[in-house]
């Protein structure tokens, strides 16, 4: 048994299976690009400036336990730097 031969047929069969996936996988990425311009025909809203509008004090919560949960939030930030 010769090697040379094997080695041909091995060469041509990975050659045709790595041209198979490449064409394969260029049709697929090109439909995925043809889909992603008909997928989505909203046009894209621009962001909003994000306000921070202070958080109120529900009105069953104390001014106290707001103070110490306040206090208790600095020196924790305080702690982490």
């Amino acid at each position: 048994m010769e090697l040379g031969p094997l080695l041909e047929q091995a060469l041509m069969l990975m050659l045709t299976g790595m041209s198979v996936v490449f064409v394969f996988l260029s049709i697929l990425i090109f439909l995925v690009r043809q889909l992603a311009r008909f997928g989505d025909p909203t046009p894209p809203t621009p962001a909003s400036s994000v306000t921070s509008t202070p958080v109120k004090a529900q009105p069953g919560a104390s001014p106290d336990v707001i103070a110490a949960i306040t206090v208790a939030v600095q020196q924790y930030r305080q702690r982490q730097r």
